[in-house]
């Protein structure tokens, strides 16, 4: 599919060969925050979710792709997820696993590349995202590509203790 090749990167679907990276990066205690993640998972429950990874997204309500580079290395995932049929939206969370691949570009090309695709073949309206006040990268990256901070979220997260701020970023398939 032409719509998912970018320059450097190209978004596949999982497969079961993914199931170590996967449960990699669920089990990374750095990205609880940003996933909304308290526990850790087994394999044998990322199997079963790999199992069902096959199903449409109009049924399960979600779209998970692996970024792999030209050199079929699994770099991280883009997720559509809270797929609203009826009002023709979806929430976005990308996550570049190796702190030496970020800030290198594979982020942006993953979101552009799933933008065209959610606007031109799913045909939604609007994504959406939430991203922490602290969280300069992201909010750099979906501003980039044209999100609009439309809303601030007060002590949402809670981390270490503490509440964090969270915005609300959208953009609007004009």
């Amino acid at each position: 599919m032409i719509t998912l090749k970018g320059e450097n990167i190209y978004l596949r679907a999982l497969e079961p060969e993914d199931l170590e990276f996967i449960h990699t990066i669920e089990n990374d205690e750095t990205v609880w925050e940003i996933s909304n993640t308290i526990t850790p998972y087994s394999k044998y429950l990322i199997k079963q979710y790999l199992e069902q990874a096959h199903k449409d997204i109009f049924e399960v309500k979600q779209l998970r792709l692996v970024i792999s580079s030209y050199k079929e290395e699994a770099l991280g995932m883009i997720d559509l997820f809270d797929f609203d049929f009826k009002n023709s939206r979806a929430g976005v969370g990308v996550l570049v696993k190796e702190t030496n691949n970020r800030r290198k570009g594979y982020g942006y090309e993953a979101l552009e590349l799933l933008i065209d695709y959610s606007f031109t073949y799913l045909g939604l309206h609007q994504l959406y995202c939430n991203i922490s006040e602290e969280n300069e990268a992201s909010i750099k990256l979906f501003t980039n590509q044209g999100f609009k901070k439309i809303g601030l979220k007060k002590d949402w997260i809670r981390s270490n203790g503490s509440y964090k701020n969270e915005y609300l970023f959208q953009l609007i398939n004009n």
